[in-house]
Parts: C-alpha cells; structure tokens; sequence
C-alpha cells in the first residue's frame, strides 16, 4: 500500500480556516484510490476549543504538543513512504522541511510543499519572514504545490527557484455536499472568516443591498468579525462546522463568494467555498477576478457582481429558474472537474514525475 506522511496546520477544526475541510476532501480521495495517509497536527489550544472531526476513516490523525515528541517517529514513518507533504501555516513547517531535506536519499520519498496561501506565502517570506517555509529551502523541494494557478507557477520557478511548481486547489466531496430539500431562508447568503481586505466587498456586496432591500433576507456565517451594527435583516452565524455547509447553502436563493486581495492580483485562486456551494447546486455570486473562467464560466455556471447596484439588479431580475439552471450547471462542473477524487488524481500524477 502507498503511503503519504502529511504534516498540516489542522485536519481536525474547520474554525477560521479553509485548511481542514481541503486536507479532509484530498486525502479521502487518496485513501479511496488505495493510500494510507498519515497526519500529523499541532494540538493547538484554539483548534482544540472548536474541534468538529474527531474520528476519520481515511487517515491516521497523530496530535502532538511540541515537533520534538514525535519527530522520531514520523521521520520513520516519512522513510516508509513514497511522499511527505508539509503544508503552509504548519506550525512547524520550516524546521520539519529541514528534517525531511537534510534526512532525504536519492531513491527516497518525495517532499513536497503544499501552499494553500500562495500569495500570502510569498509576501510574508518578502516582507515579514516566515514560520513556515524558508526562502533556500524552495529550490529544494521535488515539488511546490500551490492552490494559486496562472502567472504564479512560472513566477514561483523563475523568481523562487522551484522545481516543479504545479496547482493543486481545494476541492470538495459530492458526496457530502449535494442538493437536498431545504427551506429557502435568505436571498443572498455568505460564509467566511472575517478579513480587513474582503470588508469593503461584504459591505457593498451584501451589507448595502440589505439595508437597501429591507423586505429580503440576509445571512452572514463566519468567526472573527470585530464588533460592528448589522442591518436588522441579516441573520448572523458566528461558526458553522463543516456538517452545517450544505444546509446553509441549500436555504440560500443565491450564496455569495468574496475573494481576498491578494488572490484577485494573482488570480486563478479558487475558494473551497465556491466549489462546496456549487456541489450544493447553490447558485453563486462572486466578485470577479482573473482566471475564474477556468472554473466556472460566468454567466453559465455562475453569476458576477461588483457593485452595490449590479448585486441589487441581480437579485431583482434573476428568476427561481434561472437561478437554478446557473447552479446545476455549477455543480455539473464540480462533479467533472473539483471533486476530492480528482485532486487526488491530480497529486499522484505530480508524485510521479518526480520519480
């Protein structure tokens, strides 16, 4: 049996990030296509506090306190494998890719970086310096993974010295994101930790056309947003656990995607979001930015918005069938191209050009 040693920021507690729910879609696609997959997670007091997965039936979840409790023994474990994957945010990243690189034979295990914050990644190694990568130790990796696609590839080979920098985005799992009978309770739905550089979009996207349309109904789910009034139609939730997803975009007539800024100047950034929601068959507005036609085609499998009046005249022209046939068109393209099955294709054939 194939084995992959993953060492991530949490598998276990989807709260305030997008890293649990896209580990748990790829790696139950790589256990389904015969991997047995090892994860390793800092148990973090805060994850630990929310933590919505306590079992797993596609991975052996392996918590520890400090990188020096298990280092031995993961090391063992990454030379019985045919890869090691360490994620961005990983709270002991740069110091396991020093193990992992110094440890690393010729016909030994592929390491791999997995970068689901690419941009953020390479303005923290520019800027602020960075936990969890090194800049030298870019070149040194057999393979840069990056939810980023596009420009960025090629920028992180020619400007950072990678290898092999190749796209692997987040992904969802059909099976558990799927249509189902839910009652419609908002018009216009959005889900996400709060941001400072996605405010302004949820302001003139969401909150203006609320208070401006004040016989609809709103939602907003997420944690993090600082102490702020309202409109008196918009229903707030502050965490949802992945079991919740599906139902809050079921009970949506549209869900909105907000995308952060530093994914819009580089564009070609998907938001597992998107793909859940279009699972769903929830019809999805987004802001627009560059490469979004690579995944859905605007205005077929999903709808544009930019401005405050553009969102309102959506809302108001758009009928229930039209609505409808934009979000099964989605979820047909999740279904062919974004399911966690299809990640994890893709992964194993990056895995296989480093042989």
């Amino acid at each position: 049996m194939k084995q992959l040693v993953v060492f991530g920021l949490t598998i276990t507690s989807s709260w305030g990030n997008g890293h649990a729910t896209t580990y748990r879609s790829l790696l139950a696609g790589l256990h389904r296509r015969g991997w047995r997959v090892l994860f390793y997670e800092r148990n973090a007091p805060w994850y630990a506090a929310n933590r919505d997965w306590s079992t797993c039936e596609f991975a052996e979840i392996r918590m520890y306190r400090q990188w020096d409790e298990v280092r031995t023994a993961a090391l063992r474990a990454v030379e019985r494998s045919q890869a090691a994957l360490v994620g961005s945010y990983c709270p002991d990243g740069a110091v396991i890719l020093d193990d992992l690189l110094q440890r690393r034979q010729a016909d030994g295990p592929v390491v791999a970086f997995y970068d689901i914050d690419t941009p953020v990644t390479l303005e923290y190694l520019q800027h602020r310096g960075c936990a969890y990568l090194r800049v030298e130790q870019i070149p040194c990796v057999d393979l840069y993974l990056s939810f980023t696609a596009g420009p960025m590839l090629s920028h992180l080979e020619r400007h950072w010295g990678a290898r092999r920098a190749r796209a692997l985005h987040c992904s969802c799992d059909p099976e558990l994101y799927c249509p189902g009978a839910a009652e419609r309770q908002w018009e216009l739905g959005y889900m996400g930790t709060y941001a400072a550089d996605r405010q302004g979009k949820l302001e003139r996207l969401v909150l203006a056309p609320a208070r401006r349309l004040p016989g609809l109904r709103f939602a907003v789910a997420g944690p993090m947003y600082p102490p702020q009034t309202w409109p008196a139609n918009v229903v707030r939730k502050e965490h949802l656990g992945p079991g919740e997803h599906a139902e809050f975009y079921r009970a949506c007539r549209f869900c909105m995607n907000l995308t952060r800024q530093a994914m819009v100047a580089w564009g070609y950034s998907p938001s597992i979001r998107l793909f859940e929601a279009a699972a769903c068959g929830a019809p999805i507005v987004t802001d627009p930015w560059p490469g979004l036609a690579a995944f859905f085609r605007p205005g077929q499998e999903i709808f544009l918005a930019d401005g405050t009046e553009e969102m309102i005249s959506l809302l108001a022209d758009t009928g229930d069938a039209e609505a409808a046939r934009v979000g099964a068109a989605g979820r047909q393209r999740v279904l062919q191209e974004h399911s966690g099955e299809h990640r994890a294709q893709q992964l194993e054939s990056y895995l296989a050009e480093c042989d």
